[in-house]
């Protein structure tokens, strides 16, 4: 089992809402892997599944945030999740 880990800031207006939580957690269920994202620099991860505990985060602009994705393709998941993320504002 291999692990990738993202480290992106956010650069959205009004941080992560609804619409790209929605995005995110999705793309995170429908992947095989299991997903975990975190609001740095101290706050512990969030089953990157639930809408609602990234939304707990409370992630605004300039935030940065660290994804962390464990199993088969990591690295091809992580990425693709990164997308997801900066694609839906």
């Amino acid at each position: 089992m291999s692990t990738a880990t993202r480290t992106v800031e956010i650069t959205d207006p009004v941080g992560i809402h609804a619409r790209p939580a929605s995005a995110f957690s999705q793309a995170a269920a429908s992947s095989a892997c299991t997903v975990t994202i975190a609001k740095k620099p101290d706050n512990a991860s969030v089953d990157a599944t639930s809408v609602l505990m990234i939304m707990s985060l409370g992630i605004k602009k300039g935030d940065t945030i660290e994804i962390t994705v464990k199993g088969e393709d990591a690295e091809n998941t992580a990425d693709q999740l990164v997308q997801t993320l900066l694609q839906n504002k």
